[in-house]
């Protein structure tokens, strides 16, 4: 970014400001978190994501930390001033990054206005895949946090590059290639399953995981080779056993998300519960599935 010199023609008052489009490239990966492009954006030109802003005239408050952990809103006419020096159209922007409704004080401003905010855990973006990375800007090698699809189970699977995360307490993302079944999971039908179902599926997979039922042979094998892969899993109170729990479960909660939602919205008889679970097993590869009375399992059989 370099200031008007006596070569170029000065910019009228209100027409656009001092800064011209960017020499490099970096594009967004889809659903990135706007503070991680931003911070990427920065790097290629050795700044920081302040800095980057401060030289595009965009006023900013809050505390500047790194993803995943803090995000970013911008107002339209920031949102346009980066979109002009990126050269990438602001629709194509808006539609790669995943902008929650910003408070009233930046979404109704007309200036060029950014505000830093804190991310819950629960909703922080995961890291991508470093292939993908590279390949969307070769000129910078920060890693980009993703928000997940929100309409399947919350990790992200990069099936091209066998790389995929499931927590933001993962710095980098995972090599799954010991592990085909995840690349090979997907929603089995062409709509992806509904929330009401991919809730109560990734809340019945997550109590299986923790009390070792049903599949825990299955997941511990999964673990132990997801583990052998990724000698850099950090051991210490987060466990890989807590934070791979959902990649480790997702191709399961994909297949019970979409049989919960064959479901018909009245409680099934015995004979059809009965019905459901031979079927559920078979399409999850167990020779039965028996669950206890206080199995999530048997709730969701018996709710409107």
């Amino acid at each position: 970014m370099t200031a008007p010199t006596a070569s170029r023609p000065a910019v009228r008052a209100g027409s656009m400001w001092p800064t011209p489009p960017g020499a490099l490239r970096v594009r967004p990966l889809p659903r990135e978190a706007t503070a991680s492009y931003l911070t990427r954006l920065a790097g290629a030109y050795h700044l920081s994501a302040a800095q980057l802003l401060d030289g595009l005239h965009i006023t900013t408050t809050g505390t500047e930390h790194t993803p995943p952990a803090t995000g970013i809103h911008l107002s339209n006419e920031a949102a346009r001033r980066l979109s002009h020096f990126t050269r990438i159209p602001p629709a194509h922007l808006a539609r790669a990054l995943p902008r929650r409704p910003p408070p009233a004080a930046i979404g109704t401003a007309h200036a060029a206005t950014a505000r830093w905010h804190t991310v819950e855990p629960a909703v922080q973006p995961l890291p991508a895949c470093t292939a993908c990375i590279i390949r969307r800007s070769p000129h910078t090698a920060t890693p980009a946090w993703i928000h997940p699809a929100p309409d399947l189970p919350r990790a992200l699977i990069c099936t091209r590059h066998q790389q995929a995360s499931s927590d933001p307490r993962q710095r980098t993302p995972l090599d799954i290639s010991p592990a085909p079944e995840l690349t090979h999971a997907r929603p089995t039908t062409r709509r992806p399953p509904t929330a009401a179902s991919l809730s109560w599926a990734s809340t019945i997979t997550t109590r299986w995981y923790d009390h070792h039922q049903h599949l825990h042979q299955r997941w511990h094998t999964r673990l132990r080779r997801l583990r052998a892969a990724n000698p850099h899993l950090p051991q210490g109170p987060a466990s890989p056993a807590l934070t791979c729990r959902s990649l480790i479960t997702y191709p399961e909660t994909l297949t019970l998300a979409a049989a919960l939602d064959r479901l018909p919205p009245y409680p099934l008889t015995r004979t059809q519960q009965t019905a459901f679970l031979r079927h559920l097993a078979g399409r999850l590869h167990l020779p039965r599935l028996a669950p206890a009375d206080h199995d999530l399992l048997w709730q969701r059989l018996t709710t409107r």
